[in-house]
């Protein structure tokens, strides 16, 4: 993807300005990692669990006739993991210290998940190029009359002996 860099400078960003936050990953809808800054959790596994928990809280807010999916918070034992949405492609989840100001948190997240979302939105609209490889460029048309037509040779027509 085009924009994975930008998404992995905005995590690395995201992480200096909320020293508590232990971990961050962008991921589309549908589970796949897009970008990552995290250790000591899976980043495929977080992901997906991330896509199914995104899906139950749109199915919650949609019953419920809360409007869109904006964010998600779950606070464990030693800590909290936010999930906030990025575009309608995508998804942040952050995964932060107990002792993290929550506030903060959703500030910051809410950024991120904003500015994340813009970039892939942009990257989406671009044509894909690959590194150190022109821009396609369109094929020729022939205008004009018709192409003339060849004749094959009298040579082709004998056979060997």
């Amino acid at each position: 993807m085009a924009a994975e860099a930008e998404v992995l400078d905005e995590l690395h960003s995201l992480r200096a300005r909320l020293p508590r936050l232990t971990g961050a990953l962008a991921a589309s809808v549908d589970g796949l990692v897009l970008a990552q800054d995290i250790r000591g959790v899976q980043p495929e596994g977080l992901a997906a669990l991330t896509a199914t928990a995104q899906g139950v809280a749109l199915r919650l807010t949609d019953a419920t006739g809360q409007g869109d999916f904006r964010e998600l918070l779950v606070r464990g034992a030693h800590g909290y993991v936010a999930t906030y949405a990025a575009g309608s492609s995508a998804v942040l989840t952050l995964v932060a210290e107990g002792r993290v100001n929550v506030g903060r948190l959703h500030l910051e997240g809410r950024r991120s998940g904003n500015r994340i979302g813009e970039l892939l939105r942009v990257a989406a609209q671009q044509p894909d190029r690959t590194p150190g490889r022109p821009p396609a460029t369109p094929t020729p048309t022939v205008t004009g009359g018709p192409l003339p037509v060849r004749t094959p040779s009298p040579r082709a027509d004998r056979t060997r002996e």
